[in-house]
């Protein structure tokens, strides 16, 4: 237990939070954008919004609930964009790994 809260870990820790965090809220707007684009259309979420949490961490969890509930897998937006965010996060994910910005 004392070595996963080394502080050489600590980075790597606070990025998993955010992880989980942003891909929660992530898939909560999704859900939500669904539910009213049928029933509250006045009060949709915007696309960019939706774009702005996948760039911030959420692109996983959101590109897998749309996939999941069918919501904007006609758009090209998002269906291309959001993979695209997904590659440029693993290369810099990578990155930081490699240059040691991050260590396991």
């Amino acid at each position: 237990m004392e070595k996963i809260f080394s502080s050489h870990h600590f980075p790597l820790l606070v990025l998993l939070c955010w992880l989980l965090i942003i891909s929660v809220i992530s898939v909560s707007v999704t859900v939500y954008d669904k539910w009213a684009a049928k029933r509250r259309p006045k009060h949709r979420t915007r696309e960019r919004t939706l774009l702005l949490l996948s760039a911030f961490g959420g692109s996983l969890a959101m590109y897998l609930t749309m996939l999941g509930i069918r919501h904007k897998t006609r758009h090209k937006k998002f269906m291309i964009g959001i993979p695209v965010i997904m590659i440029l996060q693993a290369v810099l994910l990578f990155s930081a790994f490699y240059f040691g910005i991050l260590i396991f």
